[in-house]
């Protein structure tokens, strides 16, 4: 007989005590009472309480009744048990998992009550997961034999919960990037608790400034009833220049202020939004498929959305079910949601590559079955990347490598046509790592950025409280229209820059070239510019280079690039940052490429001479992590997965004295008077793991700048031309790189 269908509506029941919606990443405690079934469970019989892996809940414990997480057990017949907690022992994607074993039988009626975050000690409870999920399962399952065969209870009988969003934290405004005069646009309006989730309670009407007149924007807008999010559409702007939106509350303070949208006479594109990458609860992630494109669209307000199950989780059913949801939920020209799955083998095969297809109805190319219980037409497996891209070949498919837990290797098999990008940033961190084995492997390729959101947020992932070290990516498209047509034309073309899920204009080009051509789909087209993701070839021996950016926040410093080259480092306000009294105390990097990347960095900064007058932390996503200041000395504890996190110090005077870092990393001693507006770096090996201290100006950098360079060509070398941005609040972006060879005739 197949494994669980072994009578499982005779192996008891399961209840919780919550009567209803728990808060999102609050303090609570819950009792679960499990009554034994018609087989009771035997000596040594067990059953076992399981949590999703995307949980960050607390971890926990049997041993400190006084401490966070302490979980009590006990039986209704007084029979001891024996009681363990582990992470990754479960099949996924149940890793979270509280074993408990009873030392003696229990008969049917018989009970075991848990008590997690059990108080009665004088301990503070548990700290509930920090993202909102409608129904949070505590899912049991039943050894009644000893045998160590679980089975899992029926779904009617399996403990849930809701958890809901808190009240608000912080406010958001969020305008597209790129229209024409031509254009209506919308404004999005978002309230979110301190854990990132969409929030409408403690309502408030909110007033709205424009730094220019805008058509059709209300005075105020009002937060009740909105579920966290208003979308104010039929906007619109009478000449070009720049935009961004105030947001203002009741007493008059500023709670937001938007990205810059810049509009511009006439385009041949605009600039459109996306987070394609990510999961549900039908693999490793959080809510529904249904319910995740919901939130892409109407709670992160992004253009353009993808599904990436794990293939190996992916069933026929469930890819069936898929196909249907991005069906009914595309909208050309307001939102795009795309048919995929991630190819999901090991590293030693290829590693993770996501996939995405034109059309519905396509077939699933998996790595592996090895939680796909069914046998329909495996013979279309593809058990390495290379076999992936000769399945591939006849379909309309975009692939992209990427790094999550298993990261790809792109060495190991690539083609051109399929795969114009890699991904350098999701909520596991940063990975300019895989474009530089690109570009070294002799690739043309462009950078794009995504989530691999598992908490049900895709457009707007915030990592919790557990191994995912960042906020989510996001890649903006350069189409002529919010079409699948046009984005899977302009994706093949590299038209895209990606971030670390901040929005900010940025245009890219050369001009002024001679004699030139560009590789668009299969023709070869003449120009004398080149755009984000061209390949040219010229003539000529020079060209304009111009990068001009709008953004959000202050740009901290411009990398003009070639390939693995930096060209130029520009710091905007640079003499300003000599006499600059801010220190920015910044760790970075990771200890390798796979799983084990994370570094815990546990730092103490000590001031000698200079007095400190206040501290602000950037990437600080975790707003249980907080910066310690007690007089001169400053300390944190923040982790690093390839990205950074920083601190500003702000002095009385930095200009003389020194400062202390210590850490578990690394320590050092720096003479400030030293310090310029050049950075003092510290390599701590591992994978680009080092700690840069950076002088800042007192006041916030600029958020626009333009820029003119003339780059010169040869015969003997591609240009591999790219700018990669530093914001001053941690965000970061990259443009795809303009490819550009001269061309010598005989």
């Amino acid at each position: 007989m197949p494994h669980n269908t072994f009578r499982p509506d005779l192996m008891g029941s399961a209840e919780i005590d919550a009567s209803g919606p728990l808060t999102c990443g609050e303090l609570n405690t819950i009792t679960l009472t499990y009554t034994a079934g018609h087989f009771g469970i035997d000596d040594s019989g067990s059953i076992k309480i399981s949590f999703r892996s995307a949980s960050d809940q607390t971890r926990f414990q049997m041993e400190k009744p006084q401490a966070i997480g302490y979980v009590s057990v006990k039986t209704s017949n007084g029979a001891g048990v024996n009681t363990w907690y582990e992470s990754n022992r479960n099949i996924r994607p149940w890793h979270h998992t509280l074993y408990i074993q009873c030392k003696r039988f229990l008969a049917e009626g018989d009970k075991i009550i848990v008590c997690f975050g059990d108080r009665s000690q004088g301990g503070p409870g548990y700290r509930t997961q920090t993202f909102a999920e409608k129904t949070l399962e505590f899912r049991v399952h039943i050894d009644a034999f000893a045998t160590y065969d679980y089975v899992v209870l029926p779904e009617d009988k399996q403990p849930k919960i809701e958890l809901v969003a808190g009240p608000p934290a912080s406010f958001f405004a969020i305008l597209p990037t790129l229209r024409t005069v031509a254009d209506q646009f919308s404004l999005g309006i978002k309230a979110e608790d301190r854990w990132g989730n969409p929030t409408d309670r403690n309502p408030t009407t909110l007033t709205l400034h424009s730094s220019r007149p805008v058509k059709g924007l209300p005075p105020t807008v009002n937060m009740s009833g909105s579920g966290g999010v208003v979308r104010i559409e039929g906007l619109s702007v009478d000449s070009p220049g720049e935009l961004a939106v105030t947001v203002k509350d009741t007493h008059g303070a500023t709670v937001a202020v938007s990205n810059t949208l810049v509009s511009v006479s006439k385009s041949e594109f605009r600039h459109f939004w996306s987070d394609m990458h990510g999961q549900s609860e039908e693999t490793i992630g959080t809510n529904s498929a249904r319910d995740y494109f919901t939130f892409a669209r109407d709670k992160a307000l992004v253009d353009i959305c993808g599904h990436q199950g794990n293939d190996f989780q992916v069933t026929d059913a469930f890819w069936r079910e898929l196909n249907e949801t991005t069906a009914a939920f595309e909208q050309p020209g307001r939102f795009l949601a795309l048919p995929g799955y991630e190819w999901s083998g090991n590293t030693s095969v290829g590693g993770d590559h996501n996939v995405w297809y034109r059309q519905e109805g396509r077939p699933i190319y998996r790595s592996h079955r090895a939680l796909v219980m069914e046998d329909s037409q495996p013979e279309s497996d593809a058990l390495d990347a290379s076999k992936l891209f000769e399945r591939l070949q006849d379909e309309d498919a975009l692939v992209v490598a990427h790094v999550g837990g298993r990261y790809a290797d792109v060495g190991y098999a690539h083609d051109a046509k399929l795969e114009p990008s890699v991904e350098v940033h999701s909520a596991w961190g940063t990975f300019e790592w895989i474009f530089e084995e690109a570009l070294t492997a002799g690739y043309r390729i462009g950078i794009v950025g995504g989530s691999d959101d598992h908490k049900g947020r895709p457009g707007a992932s915030y990592p919790g409280a557990t191994k995912f070290g960042s906020y989510g990516g996001l890649t903006c498209h350069l189409l002529p229209e919010l079409s699948r047509d046009a984005l899977f034309s302009a994706f093949r073309q590299r038209r895209h820059y990606a971030t670390t899920g901040c929005r900010p204009y940025i245009d890219f080009r050369l001009s002024g070239l001679e004699g030139a051509t560009r590789e668009w789909s299969s023709d070869i087209v003449s120009t004398n510019e080149a755009l984000i993701g061209d390949i040219i070839q010229c003539e000529g021996s020079s060209a304009l280079l111009s990068l001009r950016i709008a953004a959000h926040r202050g740009i901290e410093r411009v990398d003009i690039r070639d390939g693995l080259q930096t060209l130029e480092v520009v710091k905007p306000l640079a003499d300003r940052r000599r006499q600059g009294n801010r220190l920015r105390v910044q760790c970075e990097g990771a200890e390798y490429k796979g799983r084990g990347r994370l570094v815990n960095w546990d730092v103490q900064v000590t001031l000698n001479g200079p007095e400190v007058l206040s501290v602000n932390p950037i990437n600080f996503w975790n707003p249980d992590r907080k910066v310690r200041q007690e007089g001169s000395s400053v300390s944190w504890s923040n982790a690093t997965t390839g990205g950074a996190h920083a601190v500003d110090i702000w002095l009385d005077d930095a200009s003389s004295g020194s400062l202390n870092f210590s850490s578990d990393v690394t320590s050092f001693e720096l003479n400030l008077s030293s310090l310029t507006d050049e950075d003092y770096v510290v390599s701590c090996g591992g994978l680009k793991k080092a700690v840069r201290i950076t002088r800042l100006p007192d006041e916030p950098l600029p958020s626009s700048l333009e820029l003119t360079r003339t780059i010169t060509f040869d015969s003997t070398t591609e240009r591999r031309l790219f700018a990669r941005i530093v914001f001053e609040d941690g965000h970061m972006a990259w443009t795809s790189p303009i490819y550009v060879t001269k061309i010598e005739h005989p």
